[in-house]
């Protein structure tokens, strides 16, 4: 767990997800669905200057992403309430957004989420809309009793982002945004690098999540069966070379 509330970027320490065996059972509903629904996951405590606090949850399976945003103190709930986590797949860095950024946006009582891109323009932070890839997940909900945090209904957004959109990495740029239409406010992590809602900030000023263990780019299947056909393939052709060499 890391508890913040610093205004220099570069001294953050990146979000560490976690590679887990019980995604696929999330039910995607916006909420902490049962107790043991996101319980195998990364866990960051972010919290700001206003007492307002975020849960947040990472964790990677197979070919997704996952990430649950806990807005424990946002208990006012507005139709533009929403949340929106960005990865900068190659993390450069960049100034000027590029295409290999991406944003997902999940909205309070909405099923569907968003999906933007980044375009390289005059602007710094300049995303379009684009459509949303198979098997994305971006909702909103208002968690009950079985919330780990707070039996207080709350606002909390869950993500299913797919790595075969994005592209498996160890260490992504991460930028995350919370909006409480009531407060009219922006939460960000890194923290103060964005105050408004429509505004994704430069790339260059997002943070990082890494996968310590790097586990993130995982092997399929069918890339462990086809191992053991290549070791005996590469050790015949060295018996024989061998044996050539002995004739």
């Amino acid at each position: 767990m890391i508890l913040f509330s610093v205004k220099d970027v570069h001294a953050i320490e990146p979000i560490m997800i976690t590679i887990s065996s019980d995604m696929n059972n999330i039910f995607f509903d916006g909420r902490w669905t049962d107790e043991d629904e996101w319980k195998r996951s990364s866990w960051n405590t972010l919290t700001y200057d206003d007492g307002t606090q975020i849960q947040l949850r990472t964790a990677h399976q197979d070919n997704f992403i996952y990430v649950f945003v806990d807005a424990v103190t946002d208990t006012h709930f507005d139709s533009d309430d929403k949340s929106t986590v960005c990865l900068d797949t190659t993390n450069n860095k960049s100034i000027v957004s590029e295409a290999d950024d991406y944003c997902f946006t999940a909205i309070l009582n909405e099923k569907t989420g968003i999906t933007l891109q980044g375009e390289s323009g005059e602007a710094k932070s300049n995303f379009k809309k684009i459509p949303n890839p198979a098997n994305f997940v971006g909702i909103g909900g208002i968690p009950d009793e079985n919330d780990r945090y707070t039996k207080v209904p709350h606002t909390s957004y869950e993500f299913r982002i797919p790595t075969d959109f994005v592209g498996r990495s160890n260490n992504y740029g991460f930028y995350l945004s919370l909006y409480d239409m009531y407060s009219d406010k922006v939460y960000s992590w890194p923290p103060d690098i964005s105050s408004d809602r429509f505004e994704i900030p430069s790339p260059s000023l997002w943070g990082d999540i890494v996968s310590p263990d790097n586990t993130l780019p995982e092997f399929r299947w069918p890339m462990f069966a086809l191992l053991p056909a290549l070791l005996f393939v590469a050790y015949i052709t060295k018996f024989r070379a061998s044996k050539q060499d002995m004739c």
